[in-house]
């Protein structure tokens, strides 16, 4: 089973909201996942369980495009404080 880590988009019309879930990479974009490890808030900021999130890349989970990119954002931003 492929497990990927990515984004599930909730929230309203023009107001969308996302969960970073771990899922395997065949179910749809909302369907079903296996475990939630953040949100994402694009008015806001991203908020991950680092721990979790490194417990699942260390089994072979690979994150989106999207969400990798945004980590990276994120680090950066870490980084700079």
């Amino acid at each position: 089973m492929a497990v990927a880590i990515r984004l599930a988009r909730h929230g309203t019309k023009k107001t969308p909201f996302y969960r970073v879930v771990v899922t395997d990479a065949r179910m749809p974009r909302n369907g079903r996942h296996i475990e939630n490890i953040g949100t994402f808030d694009p008015q806001g900021d991203l908020k991950v369980d680092g721990a979790r999130l490194e417990y699942w890349q260390s089994k072979g989970a690979q994150p989106s495009h999207t969400l990798d990119r945004l980590l990276k954002q994120q680090k950066r931003a870490a980084a700079k404080s």
